[in-house]
């Protein structure tokens, strides 16, 4: 994405534009996997831990990126789709952890089945597979 671009788009988010911002919205953008705080640390060296925490929560609650359940404790997070915003995100699709690399992936095209559990009322679910990538795999 273009400068002019990552701007505008925080901008729709109604968010104010920092460097920062422009800088964790960029690494997400380039990056074809889901990405840990880890990652962000590692990368974007001249932002300490805080500044980053603080960003990567202000685009969570602005619909821009959403939280990754992982087995391992580590958190990850993901490029939310259009359809979520500050109001809600909309995450039914399946995410896949492959057992070789580690990497994590957001499938959008597939979604978490719909479950009814009489007496449960369920608000969230998330549905993690793991497996082979298609890197590894070949």
């Amino acid at each position: 994405m273009q400068f002019s671009e990552l701007k505008n788009f925080l901008k729709q988010h109604k968010l104010r534009v920092t460097d920062c911002r422009l800088d964790v919205l960029q690494l997400f953008k380039s990056k074809k996997h889901a990405l840990t705080s880890r990652v962000l640390e590692d990368e974007l060296t001249g932002y300490d831990r805080v500044t980053l925490f603080r960003t990567l929560n202000t685009f969570i609650e602005a619909g821009i990126v959403h939280k990754i359940p992982d087995d391992s404790g580590v958190a990850r997070y993901g490029v939310c789709d259009s359809k979520c915003d500050a109001e809600a995100h909309h995450h039914d699709h399946v995410h896949f952890k492959c057992d070789e690399c580690g990497n994590v992936d957001c499938l959008p095209t597939h979604h978490v089945p719909r479950i009814e559990i009489p007496g449960y009322i369920i608000k969230d679910s998330n549905m993690i597979l793991n497996g082979l990538c298609r890197a590894c795999n070949g």
